[in-house]
Order: structure tokens, then sequence, then C-alpha cells
């Protein structure tokens, strides 16, 4: 691939602008939802700034482009620390010129699993919502925000027109390879998500680091919750099996957590911390390696 331009690493002027951005699409249930005609037409910076995002994500995330991620990053090779620091060093993701977000990302997550042990589950799918998206240290390893975030689907056969502005996918030359053009690609009917290769992102990230630590629901809920094609559209059903299907149901469990515990009251860190160290210590080693 061609060295990139800044503008072709960060075009979002925060990784939240994609997560505003996924909310507008799929408000909480009961809103009404602006239609996709209307959303994409917005006369504002901020969309300009999606829309290049998505054009970008589109035309780079291909079968190789994920191959090759996994064969870097996958080694586990860059960094090692204590679980908690590493979610500190998530808030060097904040952009300070955003005068919109007020919540670090520690504060984020610390919503998102609050909100789902105050619902009574398991602890660790609380663990879950806390360490969720802690794959989006990719970006402080220098990945562009198209290679960390976004709305995740399979690479390797035809994308699918319910992914977000499939337009876009006519500059991938995935879509013009016949290899991976057709409905099944390198794949077979119903063969298993573990057998697909997903674009690359902070999701697949994170499940590789914690495959051998969580319950399996857990894994499901951090490796697919960017999959909106599939969980929102059931766009991949011919690829899923009964097992996936069994554990999506985590996967629409986990979602409204994501997407709807973002409130403007922060947490106490301090009084939470405790907690949440000791149920890092319940299921993962004391060190994460990055």
């Amino acid at each position: 691939m061609k060295e990139l331009s800044k503008e072709e690493i960060s075009p979002l002027s925060s990784l939240e602008v994609w997560e505003d951005d996924v909310l507008k699409r799929y408000p909480e249930p009961g809103t009404p939802a602006k239609a996709k005609e209307e959303f994409r037409n917005y006369d504002s910076p901020e969309i300009d700034s999606v829309r290049e995002f998505y054009r970008l994500n589109h035309k780079y995330q291909t079968y190789d482009n994920v191959l090759a991620k996994k064969a870097n990053f996958l080694k586990f090779d860059k960094m090692e620390m204590p679980w908690w620091t590493a979610m500190e060093y998530l808030n060097t993701l904040i952009d300070d010129s955003d005068p919109d977000i007020s919540l670090d990302q520690l504060q984020h997550l610390l919503q998102t699993a609050e909100a789902i042990r105050a619902d009574g589950h398991p602890d660790w799918f609380v663990l879950t919502g806390f360490i969720h998206d802690l794959g989006k240290v990719l970006c402080l390893f220098g990945e562009p925000q198209w290679n960390v975030v976004g709305d995740s689907f399979p690479v390797g056969c035809k994308f699918s027109d319910k992914i977000v502005y499939p337009e876009f996918f006519a500059d991938n030359p995935d879509s013009k390879d016949e290899r991976y053009n057709t409905k099944y690609g390198v794949y077979t009917h119903q063969c298993g998500l573990n057998e697909v290769q997903m674009s690359w992102g902070h999701d697949e990230y994170l499940y590789q680091i914690t495959r051998d630590y969580l319950p399996e629901p857990a894994l499901y809920m951090i490796r697919y919750h960017s999959f909106y094609s599939q969980h929102r559209e059931k766009a991949y059903d011919h690829l899923l099996n009964a097992h996936d299907q069994e554990m999506f149901k985590w996967v629409d469990k986990f979602n409204p957590y994501d997407l709807y515990s973002k409130s403007p009251k922060p947490p106490v860190v301090a009084e939470l911390k405790p907690y949440y160290e000791d149920l890092i210590a319940k299921y993962l080693p004391a060190t994460v390696k990055l």
C-alpha cells in the first residue's frame, strides 16, 4: 500500500465521531430513525468526515490487508502492561480540540460495564463491557482510523449492500477479483464465522488478545460487536452456522449497553477501580501483551 497522508490516516476528528454516527443510524428503540437518504445528505463537516472515513475503510479493507495486519499485530510484541494501565492508556486517544467530547475512554467503558452490572448480568459479562474497546490502542501504534474502528464485515466474499455506504466498495480491488467477489468467495455455505476473515480493527484485535481467557459468549460480544450488517440486517446468514446463530443472541444482548449507556455524568473511577481490578484478576493474566 502506498504511504498514507495525514488526512488518510485520521479522517475523523476523533474515534467518537464514528460511534456517534452509529447511534444516528441505530437509535435507541422507540426513538424515530432518520431515513438513510436524509442521514447521508447532512450538510456538515462531521458527516463529510464520516463519508471520507468509510470511503477509505471500504477501499483498503481487503482480504490481503487483514492477513497482513494479523501477521503484524498478533505477535503481541508492541508493549506489555497491567490491564488497568492499558485502559488508562486509551485516554490518550481523546482529542482535546473536540468540544463535544467530555468523557475519556476509561469513563465510557466504566459506564458500559456499570450498566451491565446494574442489570444483574454475570461478572464476565460486566468485564466484557469494561474491556471491549481496548483494541482501539491500535491507533496509538500508528494504525489509520479505518483500520481500527468502523462497521466490521467479512472480507474474501462479496461485500453486502447492507453495509453502510456500500457504493464505496467499488474502489476495493477485491470487488473486482473473481476469488472474492461472489456471494461465498473463499467460503462455503454456513461454514461458520470462525472460518471467516473479518475486516481488521479493534474488535478482532481484542478477541485475539482474550480468546484463551473469557467464556465463549464474551468472545462473540468482543469479536462481533461492530458487525452491524449481520446483527441488525442479517446480511450474512449464509455464512453463519447454527452455533453462530445461538451465540449471536449474546451479541444482541451486549449491543444496547455499548450504544446507549453513555451519560454526561462521569463515573467515580477511584471508587470503582478496586472492583474492576479484582474482576480482571479473576479472568485475565496480570498483564496484557499488545
